[in-house]
């Protein structure tokens, strides 16, 4: 009975799978001036590209024309490319499904409609041996590609200000504007490397970029959490070595969660074929810099606004000596 109330009394906690430990706390906003040195030449680069260059916008936001086209034998997408441009038809050429569907984008031109162009488009792939069937055509006009446009610009706004109101709500306010500022500095620089490469943003890479947001955003509440567990923890303790103390308590969750999406996210980049490689690459970029901007922007911007640590501290409660009875309660 006694083992029995004694294994009671005894709290569980959950184990934690760690590769490894590191036992002396690291002093991460000894360079904090640094990292954001770094973080912020980077910040004003993409933007300069940006400005400078554009994005390389797929047709699902300039509109044009889309075809499927299927071969009867194997198609090398890149004789198909130069056939198109002999004929003055600049085309984005990729094999699709198999090594027999090619995928053809042209951008829209003003007085030529998709009839028009898909019929083109035929009569230079019938001059091949290669006999070419017309699978599919889809227009997207000008006006559907900018509301695309929009509607992708909105679902961004809309991410960036519910991840700063969760956070107000469940920390500070100081923590989700450092969160936020985090978070716009990944979706930046991303678009910077697609600026700079000139390589097609589509909506599958809107689609990553908003997955990098809740990605990264989840990083930065780890790490938050652990800083609020250290305020309650280490009293004597000040605001930069408890920021450093949580850095290095998740530096092992941090290489096992973000080493394990790499793996999924370079499986798909190395295998998945064109239709999914952009995809895979702004996610590949956007784990890289989410891992940083978690940890090296965002925790120094939490020193930096002198985030308040009185309110995780919880005060001890004072004895009121009942009036009427004399009891303590």
């Amino acid at each position: 009975m006694a083992i029995g109330a004694a294994r009671r009394a005894v709290p569980f906690h959950g184990a934690s799978m760690e590769f490894f430990k590191i036992r002396r706390t690291i002093p991460f906003m000894r360079y904090a001036l640094l990292f954001n040195i770094i973080s912020v030449a980077t910040f004003v680069l993409a933007v300069f590209f940006l400005a400078t260059k554009g994005l390389h916008l797929s047709i699902e936001f300039t509109g044009g024309t889309l075809l499927e086209v299927s071969y009867e034998r194997p198609a090398d997408a890149q004789a198909v490319r130069q056939a198109l441009e002999r004929a003055g038809l600049k085309a984005e050429v990729q094999n699709f499904g198999s090594s027999r569907d090619v995928l053809i984008r042209l951008a829209a031109e003003r007085g030529r409609g998709s009839a028009e162009v898909s019929r083109q488009v035929l009569e230079v792939l019938g001059t091949d041996a290669n006999k070419a069937e017309l699978r599919r055509v889809e227009y997207i006009g000008p006006q559907i590609g900018r509301e695309l446009a929009e509607y992708g610009a909105l679902a961004l706004l809309m991410t960036a200000l519910g991840i700063v109101v969760y956070l107000a709500l469940r920390f500070q306010w100081k923590f989700g504007l450092a969160a936020i500022v985090a978070n716009l500095h990944d979706v930046v620089i991303i678009l910077g490397f697609f600026a700079f490469f000139q390589w097609e943003f589509s909506l599958a890479v809107l689609a990553a970029v908003l997955a990098i947001l809740g990605y990264s955003v989840n990083e930065s509440v780890v790490v938050f959490d652990r800083v609020r567990e250290n305020f309650r923890k280490l009293r004597g303790a000040s605001t930069p070595h408890a920021i450093d103390a949580a850095i290095t308590g998740t530096i092992s969750r941090t290489v096992m969660t973000h080493g394990s999406t790499q793996i999924m996210a370079t499986t798909m980049l190395l295998f998945g074929g064109p239709a999914l490689h952009n995809f895979a690459l702004a996610l590949t970029i956007g784990i890289v810099v989410g891992v940083y901007s978690s940890v090296l922007v965002a925790a120094p911007l939490l020193m930096w606004l002198q985030v308040d640590r009185a309110r995780f501290v919880q005060r001890p409660a004072r004895k009121v000596r009942d009036e009427h009875d004399g009891a303590v309660v």
